[in-house]
């Protein structure tokens, strides 16, 4: 039928009687190069037809669905060459040029594209969004964050409703430590930026776990509603067969060059082959770095799917006959939620990538460990919680740089106490910064080092400092460098503070394994908990601080009259590097495993567990009505019976029925549960 429909098309171009609507039509029918020709055999015979740039940009299109990125450039230049304010073509010819590593260029057609729109339509208004939008991305990731907000802010302008466009304008002002995120002369109420944060953002704006369920849950119905789920891939009552190997699949943009990929390499070398039959499904930007290769060779399937479909993504899933499959992404860039909502396998977990809940209805399982989510936590997530000791692999064959640096190699002076946070920016509070300058008063020869952000947010830092009473020059900024060469000066350090509410995670680990040692106060969320977790794995629960004046107080302790405990402590990491469980992948490896037959087990018992989702909507609601930066809720000592109290106003007004969470149905002060909190150490 392809075949006939093709040369019947091709006979009425060359006979000089195929109309461009009919062109369209019969494209949409053929096979991807099938209708690559038509559209080039067409052009060819219709130099002079006023709607050619359609059919150009159309084969573009084609020609990039085929794999000829440069083809389609040229498609699309031609396409330009004849309408220039053509807004699609100007889009996608940006786009090929990003994919292609032109960033500069990509800025340039796209700006392009925005002077030449001069029309006011909702069609032109819709083009300059999209051109505002992919400018302010590109820009972002190019760490011109200062460019990209005042983009992002003319964009809310035109799309005030624009979750992504807030959820992007939200992380550049956390990424250039601008507090509060909402300025208090800005045009975007606070209330509005919160109800709209990403649950990554979330992450790093608050430590509010209830707060942060919701938001998962709001961020999934409206990312992969229902309506747009495909279901002939759900196999959620699929059988799985005992006797053969368990199949495991990760599905991750990380498995590269990337903190996520530096934890995991080693987990997918330990990984027992024998009885778990290995999938990774990529879905990240184009790579091929070490870290890659390594995992490639260390799985039995590896699954590209960059460019596919979520349903596509999830009839591959489902025909490879996934038992297990691992998000590795949750809430992070490029995730793939669509695919998870599809339920390409019967069992699925959130494990590694993401340090929340997703609060979704298709994750069963959360992975972490005694620390990230105690017993008393367990409310504050959709999904059954499941153990390791813990719940973080690492790298042991990390490669370290061989040249020894010198202080002076980064600025640093020989005589003074060094502090540092290598964290990212956007985990900066202000609450967290507090705790820092009123460490460093107290420890006049001392130095804040921290990683080079760009020279806005380093001077925008230097001056929260003096406006603390600390001298901007006391701040030091480290320009980024390879991995190898970035261990290798971790030692010139003396002290890595945490951030709270998002803290170290892999820049833990790695602060852990070149004998620095690390000061955290645990909070209540999973982000804020993982330092904790990685130190007590280390076999140094004393540096695990059970609130902020204890951590205040013990960091300046250890930079005056504990020096000596700090160097008794660097022994020790030192000495407990091969045996510690924080560096233990082979057990980690084997507890996970573990951890998946007992998954396996619970489902061919019936026991697969029920993600909770009821009344998300009013603690959603509770979360953005509090003002975060000016009260530290992580900081609340009876953090539930204020959410208690909450919900009972909340419910005198519209009442709730139970949410086996902390709404008993009904208002009964006395029957309130109450759940110690273990001690930091």
């Amino acid at each position: 039928m392809s075949q006939s429909t093709f040369l019947a098309a091709i006979q009425k171009i060359t006979a000089g009687g195929l109309p461009i609507e009919e062109l369209l039509a019969t494209a949409g029918r053929l096979a991807p190069d099938e209708a690559r020709q038509l559209y080039q055999v067409w052009i060819s015979f219709n130099k002079e037809h006023p709607l050619l740039f359609i059919a150009h940009f159309n084969c573009s299109t084609l020609l990039q669905q085929l794999g000829d990125e440069q083809g389609g450039e040229s498609e699309l230049k031609a396409a330009l060459t004849m309408k220039p304010d053509f807004a699609p073509a100007c889009i996608n010819l940006g786009s090929s040029y990003e994919r292609r590593g032109m960033a500069k260029e990509a800025v340039e057609q796209w700006r392009d594209g925005l002077d030449r729109m001069a029309a006011v339509s909702a069609d032109a208004v819709g083009y300059k969004v999209t051109l505002m939008k992919q400018i302010s991305r590109v820009l972002s990731d190019n760490q011109s964050l200062a460019a990209a907000e005042t983009m992002l802010t003319q964009c809310l302008e035109l799309a005030p409703e624009a979750r992504d466009v807030t959820e992007q304008y939200v992380a550049a002002r956390l990424s250039q430590c601008k507090w509060p995120m909402a300025p208090e002369d800005g045009k975007f109420s606070r209330r509005t930026l919160v109800s709209k944060l990403h649950p990554l953002s979330v992450c790093a704006y608050t430590d509010d776990p209830l707060f942060q369920l919701a938001a998962s849950d709001k961020y999934v119905r409206t990312m992969a509603s229902i309506d747009e789920r495909t279901t002939r891939f759900d196999r959620r009552t699929a059988e799985i067969d005992p006797k053969r190997r368990l199949r495991i699949g990760y599905v991750s943009s990380d498995l590269r060059h990337h903190a996520v990929g530096y934890l995991m390499v080693n987990f997918f070398e330990e990984h027992d082959r024998k009885e778990f039959e290995v999938f990774a499904y990529y879905t990240g930007i184009k790579a091929d770095d070490p870290i890659q290769a390594r995992i490639k060779a260390s799985v039995d399937h590896w699954r590209d799917l960059r460019g596919v479909s979520d349903d596509d993504a999830a009839a591959q899933i489902a025909q490879d006959g996934i038992d297990i499959l691992v998000d590795v992404n949750g809430h992070t860039r490029d995730a793939r939620i669509g695919v998870f909502a599809r339920r390409p396998a019967p069992i699925q977990v959130n494990w590694l990538g993401y340090p929340g809940t997703m609060g979704s209805s298709f994750h069963h399982y959360i992975v972490a460990d005694d620390w990230t989510i105690p017993d008393y936590a367990e409310d504050w997530y959709s999904e059954r919680v499941v153990r390791l000791p813990c719940y973080q692999p690492n790298d042991r064959k990390r490669i370290v740089d061989e040249t020894v640096p010198t202080r002076a190699d980064f600025g640093l002076p020989d005589d003074a106490f060094v502090f540092c946070c290598f964290n990212a920016s956007h985990k900066f509070t202000r609450f967290s910064f507090d705790r820092w300058m009123e460490i460093m008063k107290a420890t006049e020869n001392s130095v804040l080092w921290l990683l080079d952000y760009s020279p806005e947010t380093n001077q925008r830092l230097r001056e929260q400092a003096e406006a603390r009473g600390v001298a901007g020059t006391r701040l030091v900024f480290a320009p980024k460098l390879p991995n190898a060469r970035h261990l290798a000066r971790y030692p010139l350090a003396d002290l890595f503070l945490d951030s709270v509410p998002y803290g170290a995670h892999t820049t833990a680990s790695d602060a852990l394994w070149m004998a620095v040692p690390v000061l955290t106060w645990s909070g209540r969320c999973f982000a804020s908990r993982v330092c904790g977790s990685l130190l007590r794995s280390a076999g140094l629960p004393d540096l695990v601080c059970e609130t902020p004046d204890d951590f205040v107080a013990r960091a300046i302790h250890l930079a005056g009259a504990g020096r000596g405990e700090l160097e008794l402590i660097r022994q020790r990491l030192i000495a407990n590097r091969d045996t510690c469980t924080l560096f233990d992948v082979a057990k980690l490896s084997r507890a996970l495993e573990e951890l998946y037959l007992q998954m396996r087990a619970d489902y061919i018992a019936g026991n697969l567990p029920r993600p909770r989702l009821s009344n998300l909507d009013a603690y959603f609601d509770i979360g953005v009505a509090q003002d975060h930066e000016v009260r530290e809720i992580g900081a609340l000592t009876d953090y539930e019976g204020f959410y208690r109290a909450q919900l009972a106003r909340r419910h005198y007004h519209h009442p709730m029925d139970a949410d086996g969470r902390l709404w008993a149905g009904e208002e009964k002060p006395d029957a309130q549960r109450v759940r110690a909190k273990p001690k930091a150490a």
